[in-house]
């Protein structure tokens, strides 16, 4: 396992994007309205429109079966990604993150 991002809800995407850019030099690795991810430095920080995904830590793991959940607990991400919410004693949210191997064509 290892930590992926920090992910913080918030009103507008696009503002605040452009203040992250602006004032942390920020690097947009991927932008839409209602979601983006930020590099900061050595942190990768994800911005979700609000009501869409909750605030998280998210955690990648090499295998499902490292997912604490039912495989039907288990949703797609529309990057392909996989991902399961978890609730910590103290209300906090952990996001496990798995990324499948895809078959690639040349």
């Amino acid at each position: 396992m290892r930590f992926d991002h920090v992910a913080r809800q918030v009103d507008d995407v696009k503002t605040t994007v452009l203040w992250y850019s602006k004032h942390l030099k920020a690097k947009v690795l991927k932008y839409h309205e209602d979601w983006a991810m930020l590099l900061i430095g050595n942190l990768t920080l994800a911005l979700t429109k609000k009501g869409t995904h909750p605030d998280h830590i998210a955690f990648v793991v090499n295998s499902l079966d490292e997912f604490p959940c039912e495989e039907i607990d288990i949703k797609e991400h529309r990057d392909g990604s996989l991902y399961y919410y978890q609730e910590t004693p103290d209300n906090i949210t952990i996001e496990w993150l798995y990324w499948p191997r895809r078959d690639r064509t040349v």
